[in-house]
């Protein structure tokens, strides 16, 4: 189909200009469709720069930024977003879904590939898609070139102004027990000591280079760090290190020993999990985008956003392992095993509970005897602002959560900009201050309540008075993502994957794809659940049920079709697709996981 027109409100890195498809014939477009808050949105911004590269004198890249949040789509937010995540390519902000609706995208991310003469040629869903990639790309300008549609040279993009500031969008923070306060400078890709003022700069842990390299504390480098968690001194002591940091975008833990500045890797092998071990010798287990950790119940426990998992680490044994979560995303309650959680970002201890905020189902939740509970939140595509009983609280895209002297759980409502908090005892939430810059991480201190304001670059201390509270009564929104619509009954529903240029599936040692398929409520689907190898299935929609979310998991390997040792892949992708049911609307679902329908 012939590309349809880009629109939005606002173009970043393009200097103001508006940009038109029709001005791009003869160059390839790469449409990222992707919002700030998604991590595999955040994965795919990393796959894509060696194309950028490879490509740079045929290749423009286009992100298009459909919020899934309300903040998300405001102009300070996706400008703070390009900022962070150091965005080299135009960016659309598109806060209407316009554009997400004529290209019909249903996932975060979704990417686009439109040929030289402006028609849509590949689609795929997900992350892990970088090698099909570039070889649709290679085949593209072999064939365009050879019929002389094919342009090189010039880019639309124009570097953003640069912003200079001590802390760069700043994440976590812990305190030592000499009081000095370390946090993680996530956009410097380094970890700073200030002295107990919070002010006052004692040292810094990386070079500000992004990267993963061990050594002195001048020499080391992070990739965006995020989770600090300080452990116990007879722990520390056999471990070799008193400090782990979650390396989010080099998928890595690293120790840190506070005595001589020495950074270890202690966790993780570089590479991204997409499939296989999750237990095992820890240097040689995968992670994805470990967030935030804690020390809990024995071990290091990590929230694995990338793929809505908890894992624990033993620094002792040196060993990873799963313990929570299946890998869909989602909200479901139950034995720890069994649960979903979707992108969970925030850690804070008290006792044998574990809380945590799960940001993308703008919850806040707890783990206590190998269950796991929900206080606030109720799915993916709930939010708002309002405070009073827990069951019809709302929260948005929180990322922090803190325990406070009292018993009672603070909360970095980080897309509200605000600090709410949950009294466990009567089930209530307040707020206790607005008007933050995306507040990320809470340290409880002896006089305050010691907040890592994100987007404003800085530490904010907030003062907890007893009579500074709020209560706000707001409205509740849901994700403007359009539900598809589907008859209830019988639906045929199907995903497609058509291996790249050069690939096949590969089936030598069984079957090469997976469907795993659920529903919330778990009631919406009355046949047709589980999981098997096909990737067509008959599914039966209850019939009383107006509407819902299927959830969908679909894999599929592939290798190089000649070699003598193929190379394989595996491309896998989570769909959250909200449906609502009418007699009249279609018997047919299908999804694309990579090609094109």
């Amino acid at each position: 189909m012939r590309a349809p027109r880009l629109s939005g409100d606002v173009w970043l890195n393009t200097g103001g200009k508006r940009i038109e498809l029709s001005e791009l014939r003869g160059r390839i477009v790469l449409l990222d469709f992707w919002t700030s808050g998604c991590i595999n949105c955040l994965h795919v911004l990393d796959e894509l720069c060696p194309l950028e590269e490879e490509f740079a004198d045929v290749l423009v890249t286009i992100g298009v930024h459909s919020p899934k949040f309300l903040h998300e789509g405001e102009q300070a937010a996706i400008e703070a977003a390009v900022r962070r995540y150091e965005v080299h390519h135009p960016v659309l902000n598109d806060p209407d879904m316009e554009t997400w609706s004529q290209y019909a995208v249903k996932a975060w991310p979704t990417l686009v590939i439109v040929d030289p003469e402006g028609y849509v040629v590949h689609v795929a869903a997900g992350e892990g898609h970088a090698e099909a990639l570039r070889r649709v790309i290679a085949d593209l300008v072999r064939r365009h070139e050879a019929k002389g549609t094919l342009r090189r040279g010039g880019s639309p993009y124009v570097p953003a102004e640069e912003h200079q500031d001590e802390l760069s969008f700043p994440s976590k923070a812990v305190v030592t027990a000499e009081g000095r306060i370390l946090v993680a400078d996530t956009a410097h890709h380094s970890i700073v000591e200030f002295a107990s003022d919070g002010e006052t700069v004692v040292r810094r842990f990386g070079s500000g280079a992004r990267g993963s390299a061990d050594g002195a504390f001048d020499v080391a480098s992070f990739a965006e760090p995020s989770g600090l968690a300080l452990l116990p001194k007879e722990i520390a002591d056999k471990a070799g290190y008193h400090l782990v940091v979650a390396d989010t975008a080099g998928h890595l833990l690293r120790g840190i020993d506070l005595s001589s500045g020495e950074v270890s890797t202690v966790a993780g092998t570089g590479n991204q999990w997409r499939d296989g071990d999750t237990g095992g010798p820890a240097r040689e287990i995968d992670l994805t985008s470990p967030w935030d950790v804690a020390w809990w119940n024995g071990s290091v426990v990590i929230a694995m956003a990338g793929n809505h998992t908890l894992s624990a680490f033993d620094p002792v044994e040196q060993t990873v392992s799963r313990f929570a979560g299946t890998t869909v995303e989602g909200l479901r309650d139950g034995a720890v095993g069994e649960a979903f959680f979707a992108q969970t970002s925030g850690f804070a201890v008290q006792g044998k509970r574990l809380w945590l905020a799960d940001a993308e189902t703008s919850a806040l939740r707890w783990i206590e005897d190998g269950e796991v509970h929900t206080a606030v939140g109720t799915d993916l595509f709930s939010f708002g602002h309002r405070d009073g009983e827990a069951d019809k609280a709302l929260l948005q895209h929180p990322l922090g959560v803190a325990v406070l002297a009292d018993g009672k759980i603070a909360i970095a409502d980080t897309y509200n900009g605000a600090i709410r908090r949950y009294d466990p005892e009567t089930r209530e939430v307040d707020t206790l201050a607005e008007g933050l810059a995306e507040p990320s991480g809470l340290l409880v201190t002896d006089e305050a309540l010691l907040v890592v304001e994100s987007a404003a670059n800085r530490l904010h201390a907030l003062p907890l008075a007893p009579d500074g509270t709020q209560h706000v009564a707001g409205d509740a929104h849901a994700v403007r993502r359009p539900p598809s619509l589907l008859a209830p009954g019988e639906v045929e529903l199907s995903v497609v994957f058509t291996p790249p240029p050069g690939e096949k599936l590969d089936d030598r040692f069984g079957p090469s794809t997976r469907l795993e398929i659920s529903a919330s409520p778990p009631e919406l689907l009355a046949d047709g659940g589980g999981t098997d190898t096909s990737l067509t299935r008959t599914i039966k929609l209850a019939e009383g049920h107006a509407e819902g979310v299927l959830q969908i998991v679909a894999q599929a390997a592939s290798c190089d079709g000649e070699a003598e040792h193929p190379v394989c892949r595996v491309t896998r992708q989570d769909w959250g697709v909200p449906v609502k049911l009418s007699p009249e609307a279609p018997k047919q679902l299908q999804l694309i996981l990579a090609g094109t329908a």
